[in-house]
């Protein structure tokens, strides 16, 4: 059953299918299915005529001019006049996603000191931000202050919003519950619902990785085929995206690479209580100081160095789930350069030709808000089926 929100402008269905639908479902699914059919397309080519959607999406035309009447009707979508086609006959009159009509609210409550936050456009253009220090809050504490934070954001809003999204360290399911996240002193919190209730609009929480893979997905032009996102800051997770759609895992953990024990002998403990972690060697911080008072040559051995551990690490991953490429997130003077080269040639030596001969490691393409754009596409997957 599709649940709906009341909006500003109308009433608007939450959309749970898989990211990017391709072709027509079952008629008990089918008007919110096709109604994303539209929305996808018009996302991703532009401005296309009711003729060429109904082509591209494979609706008959009277069902695509229904779906676009009701979307004009509630303002999501816009004519632009005709397009000169140089045929005979009436010339096709072109129908447009209104980016700019909606906003979204996102958050990045990462693991640093502070909460970031943005209001975005329906295209995941940034219209405002705003940020606040966290003040060392955990617990039902944080919960207050981004709260506070959140309705701030909403209150910056210059159009109608349609939905908010955290991207939050730790694990946390698909209904937005965090189960586990020790570094902001949550467990098992329903953050989502709360949240919701609080705002008065539907809210969505993710794994910030999580978030950051839909950046590179939607935004970056990756090939969510075989795709992970590796986040590199105080700690290191990781996304992945799978035939299109985002790897959960049994308990919603899949992607925590960070904690894969990459170092046997004179390991660093890690916050997770182990020794040798992969977080111990790739973190920002770990990266910082291996390289503190080094020369350039020396520097890039110490990077190579990294690199190798982190080709080790990536290998048995890329070949047990064949994915075509790897994107770093994080400081590009640390891990553009000798670390990725280094572990890219790690993969490819490790892994059968087959799956190791196309495979890359690349920096992100949104390394600056990648999740703040991500956290924008958990919206507009759920609330109108695009990704």
């Amino acid at each position: 059953m599709t649940e709906h929100y009341s909006g500003a402008d109308g009433v608007w269905p939450s959309v749970s299918a898989a990211l990017r639908p391709l072709a027509k479902a079952l008629p008990e699914h089918a008007r919110a299915h096709n109604r994303s059919l539209i929305l996808q397309h018009l996302f991703h080519a532009g401005a296309t005529s009711r003729a060429d959607l109904a082509r591209v999406t494979g609706l008959n035309r009277v069902t695509t001019s229904d779906l676009v009447g009701v979307l004009l009707a509630e303002g999501l979508v816009t004519e632009l006049g005709t397009r000169p086609e140089g045929k005979v006959g009436k010339p096709a009159i072109l129908v447009a996603l209104r980016t700019s009509a909606f906003q979204i609210v996102t958050v990045d409550l990462g693991t640093g000191r502070s909460v970031r936050g943005a209001v975005v456009d329906l295209g995941g253009r940034s219209l405002s931000e705003a940020s606040v220090a966290i003040g060392g809050r955990s617990g039902d504490a944080l919960i207050s202050l981004l709260t506070r934070f959140a309705r701030r954001l909403v209150s910056m809003a210059t159009a109608p919003v349609i939905g908010a999204a955290v991207a939050a360290p730790g694990i946390i399911d698909s209904s937005g519950v965090v189960l586990e996240a020790p570094s902001r002193g949550w467990f098992d919190v329903p953050l989502a619902a709360i949240l919701t209730r609080a705002l008065g609009l539907p809210v969505f929480v993710a794994n910030d990785a999580n978030t950051a893979v839909l950046c590179e997905y939607t935004f970056g032009g990756a090939d969510g085929a075989g795709l992970m996102v590796l986040m590199v800051g105080d700690g290191v997770g990781s996304g992945v995206m799978l035939d299109g759609a985002r790897l959960r895992g049994h308990s919603d953990g899949a992607g925590e690479i960070g904690h894969v024990r990459v170092v046997e002998e004179g390991g660093l403990e890690c916050a997770c209580g182990r020794f040798g972690c992969l977080e111990t060697v790739l973190s920002v911080v770990a990266l910082e100081r291996r390289l503190a008072g080094l020369d350039d040559a020396a520097a890039r051995e110490a990077l190579t160095r990294v690199g190798l551990l982190l080709g080790i690490a990536l290998a048995p991953v890329v070949s047990v789930l064949n994915l075509a490429e790897v994107v770093l997130s994080g400081p590009r003077t640390l891990l553009d350069g000798a670390l990725l080269e280094e572990a890219e040639r790690v993969v490819r030596e490790r892994t059968m030709p087959a799956i190791g001969r196309n495979f890359r490691i690349r920096m992100a393409a949104r390394s600056e808000d990648n999740i703040l754009a991500g956290a924008a596409v958990l919206v507009l997957s759920q609330r109108l089926g695009v990704s």
